[in-house]
């Protein structure tokens, strides 16, 4: 096993094991038998893997897939932000901050002219414009934004 760039462990995955995660991801409630035909193994073999699977920190968990516009999140904002330090001590206090937020649903640091993007929703432009105003421009270090609204998702790997 390798490290990988990011540092973790890469973790050697043959077929059997790869077919394990490619079911679970479209279906992380598949009972295990079911999982153990679809990917060609006994029952036993399947748990062993899948346990395996789990303790190597490969599936890092299940949950649910909840639909945004039901619970009114369907406003999907993409915001670039820029901060005005980027030491090590400036981008922990600024990840702590936006990680707490519940309305920012993925925040990642970012290699080019801004430092973080942040995908945010709300249940409108002006929740958003609350957002935006109250909590995201108040963390820490942050010296300007842009915001992108999205106007569909083509594709969503979270649906």
């Amino acid at each position: 096993m390798e490290l990988a760039e990011n540092g973790n462990r890469e973790v050697d995955l043959d077929r059997f094991d790869r077919r394990i995660v490619e079911a679970l991801s479209e279906d992380g409630r598949m009972p295990v038998t079911t999982l153990a035909a679809r990917v060609g193994l006994t029952k036993t073999p399947c748990q062993t893997r899948l346990k395996r699977l789990i303790d190597e920190g490969v599936i890092r968990g299940f949950r649910a897939v909840i639909d945004p516009g039901r619970i009114g999140r369907d406003h999907v904002a993409f915001v670039e932000v820029k901060l005005s330090d980027t030491t090590e001590k400036a981008l922990s206090a600024f990840n702590a901050a936006a990680a707490a937020l519940a309305e920012v649903e993925q925040c990642h640091m970012i290699a080019g002219p801004f430092d973080y993007l942040l995908k945010v929703r709300t249940r409108d432009i002006a929740a958003y414009r609350r957002v935006l105003g109250e909590k995201i421009s108040a963390l820490p270090h942050v010296a300007n934004t842009s915001t992108y609204v999205s106007m569909e998702a083509v594709k969503d790997a979270g649906a």
